[in-house]
């Protein structure tokens, strides 16, 4: 088993078949990802079962609510764009599920269907977009708390992003769900349960205001630590292939779907994995 340290963000881990883990190839597997934020595998032969099988062993998995799931697998979500579809899904730095109580662990994305060029995906490392803020601002926002909502991007409304793409079909859905789903609100910077290091924690899709500031305060920070994570120099572009597979913890770490490839297919399966509250 090779680990390789990737520019920008996460690890690339070789010589291993995530089928047949040893203990200590797991060991060495779930300490990399908590370290990095994002661990990718090439040339991997996964089935359905395996990639349930490999979710499992990180935790219970989220049945997601929203996307369209795989017609015999419930726990695999449908990460789909069709030829003649113009919207992807993803397509925007977000982080999965902070919209909930307890954000995801983790999401694990495999490779099913491939456009003969583009469709790459951006991992960016909020452990780097927090140790490299200035000091007043890590002060500022130490014990600061962010609401995050599913409402204005799965839920009814009119500002629904997915409704508002109308070539979206049935890979979004269940609305109602977003529509009851009650805002939370989770510490700006929190201290990784697994790592124990700190890491900046809102994010362009989910995050919709700072606690106790007016809405003005609130943009203008936002805006601040946005331009932060966004740096180049935080994030990594992955190229998929066939057999590739990434592993992200959605504590840590930001991602970004490119949406490059219009004319072509490009299907994924992605399971995610329940995480705990944070701090």
């Amino acid at each position: 088993m090779q680990l390789t340290p990737l520019p920008g963000a996460g690890a690339e881990i070789n010589g291993i078949d995530i089928r047949q883990m040893s203990h200590a190839e797991f060991a060495a597997v779930q300490a990399a990802y908590a370290h990095y934020g994002v661990v990718f595998f090439r040339d991997q032969s996964l089935s359905e079962d395996d990639h349930i099988a490999f979710a499992r062993r990180f935790g219970p998995i989220n049945i997601n609510r929203f996307f369209l799931a795989h017609e015999r697998y419930p726990e695999i979500a449908l990460v789909l764009k069709e030829k003649e579809q113009k919207t992807n899904i993803g397509g925007g730095w977000h982080t999965d599920h902070s919209y909930d109580v307890e954000p995801a662990m983790g999401s694990v994305l495999v490779a099913r269907q491939l456009p003969d060029t583009g469709g790459d995906t951006w991992f960016a490392s909020m452990y780097t977009a927090y140790d490299t803020l200035d000091e007043p601002t890590k002060r500022e926002i130490a014990r600061l708390r962010a609401v995050h909502s599913a409402k204005h991007i799965f839920g009814s409304g009119s500002d629904n992003y997915y409704k508002a793409n109308d070539d979206t079909g049935p890979r979004i859905g269940n609305a109602a769900a977003a529509d009851v789903l009650e805002d939370v609100s989770h510490p700006v910077v929190i201290t990784h349960p697994l790592s124990g290091r700190k890491a900046l924690y809102v994010n362009p899709a989910f995050t919709t205001r700072i606690v106790g500031y007016t809405d003005e305060q609130s943009n203008a920070l936002l805006m601040r630590l946005y331009a932060q994570a966004m740096k180049p120099d935080h994030a990594h572009r992955f190229k998929w292939r066939d057999g590739s597979v990434a592993f992200w913890d959605n504590r840590s770490t930001w991602h970004w779907a490119m949406n490059d490839y219009h004319g072509e297919r490009r299907l994924m399966h992605r399971i995610t994995i329940e995480g705990c509250a944070l701090n």
